[in-house]
């Protein structure tokens, strides 16, 4: 298995598992405004995606998103892992733990004070991955969501 950093070229081979991957989470999958959605955050340089390939083909294994954000009272970066996702084939293959390790050495290597992830709460398989890694659970902070829907 290979690690890249995504590129608009990538877009063909990386829609269809984002596509699966708003389905794990009950969203409709909408595959042409997903593609846009990626070719926007890659084209305007929004976010970093990482794609986990198959050593001896161009096959996807698994991705994660992450997306910079900055933390005023540490003065520095942080980077959100917003998505991550495995194909179901490639399962219990360490892709995840991969992809994590090359977020988390970006994030170091982008001087960040931290990197943050959120699942759902039901989600253990990914809590135990995440924690294999040293994520710790946020004890200092309570986070609240703010809806904001369009009619």
């Amino acid at each position: 298995m290979r690690i890249v950093q995504a590129t608009l070229e990538h877009l063909d081979l990386l829609t269809p598992l984002f596509v699966k991957y708003r389905e794990f989470y009950n969203e409709l999958p909408y595959p042409e405004s997903s593609r846009k959605f990626l070719e926007k955050r890659l084209r305007r340089k929004e976010s970093v995606i990482y794609l986990a390939l198959a050593d001896d083909e161009d096959k996807l294994l698994g991705f994660c998103q992450l997306y910079p954000s900055y933390s005023s009272l540490s003065l520095k970066r942080v980077w959100i892992l917003n998505d991550i996702y495995v194909a179901e084939d490639a399962r219990r293959q360490l892709v995840a733990d991969r992809l994590l390790q090359t977020a988390k050495k970006m994030a170091r290597d982008t001087n960040a004070v931290r990197m943050r992830v959120a699942t759902s709460r039901d989600n253990e398989v990914a809590q135990k991955v995440y924690e294999s890694i040293g994520f710790v659970e946020d004890e200092q902070f309570k986070n609240y969501v703010l809806p904001i829907h369009v009619d």
